[in-house]
């Protein structure tokens, strides 16, 4: 089992709107940046995610979730209407793509990214 830190902007998808999604699940869709596609390729079921409000004041860890299924094309690359439309993304060989996974807890405090960084 790996751990993975993925991060959103609590103004465009908060912890607290993955616990009240069905399930306490969702895609994490619309990344489009390379390495974070490669590492989000490189997620496999079980696999642990720290989730990073990187907006927040101070940035914090606030929860972990799990990978509950593998990487898959994102369709919002081939949606015009979407913001994440990415109109060099072929669908016939996807350029990007995404993971779904699960709330596991939100932490009743959550973790400054500072205090991480000086824990060994």
């Amino acid at each position: 089992m790996q751990y993975w830190l993925m991060k959103s902007e609590p103004s465009a998808f908060s912890i607290d709107d993955l616990q009240r999604a069905p399930g306490r699940t969702t895609c994490w869709d619309g990344v489009r940046n390379y390495q974070a596609r490669n590492y989000m390729r490189a997620m496999r079921l079980g696999d642990q995610v720290l989730l990073h409000h990187s907006s927040a004041d101070p940035p914090a860890v606030v929860g972990v979730a799990e990978v509950v299924r593998e990487a898959y094309p994102d369709p919002t690359a081939f949606d015009r209407k979407d913001k994440h439309f990415d109109p060099k993304s072929n669908p016939a060989k996807p350029t990007w793509d995404m993971v779904d996974i699960r709330l596991v807890r939100k932490y009743a405090q959550p973790i400054p990214l500072d205090l991480l960084k000086r824990v060994p």
